[in-house]
């Protein structure tokens, strides 16, 4: 018996406007069916089997850092960071080891993720 991976869910203040953030990030759709309190990012065309992300509305700020953190992957790593960061993301640190590299940003509720240099 095994488990299948359906989704990541986010807690978030405003599941509209960051569920638009990451679908600018990810080149996917905001559902037509999401609402003030839920957002769901739609799959792309060819990205059928990739877990929905979806957005809810808590009550409460985020306060420390992520337990959980999304890593995207660029082969066009300055350009990607460049437009991450049009699109509202914050620097929070730069790390490069003997066999990576990548940045870690925060989006624009405060929550961390990477981009690492593909």
């Amino acid at each position: 018996m095994s488990s299948s991976l359906v989704g990541v869910a986010v807690d978030c203040a405003d599941p509209l406007t960051l569920a638009q953030f990451w679908a600018d990030v990810l080149g996917r759709q905001v559902a037509e069916d999401s609402t003030p309190g839920h957002a769901v990012l739609l799959a792309g065309r060819t990205d059928t089997g990739s877990p929905l992300v979806v957005f809810n509305a808590v009550p409460e700020p985020k306060t420390v850092k992520n337990r959980l953190h999304l890593d995207l992957i660029s082969d066009t790593f300055a350009a990607e960071t460049e437009r991450l960061l049009s699109l509202g993301a914050r620097r929070l640190r730069d790390v490069q080891t003997d066999q990576a590299r990548w940045t870690t940003f925060a989006d624009i509720e405060g929550n961390e993720f990477d981009l690492i240099a593909g």
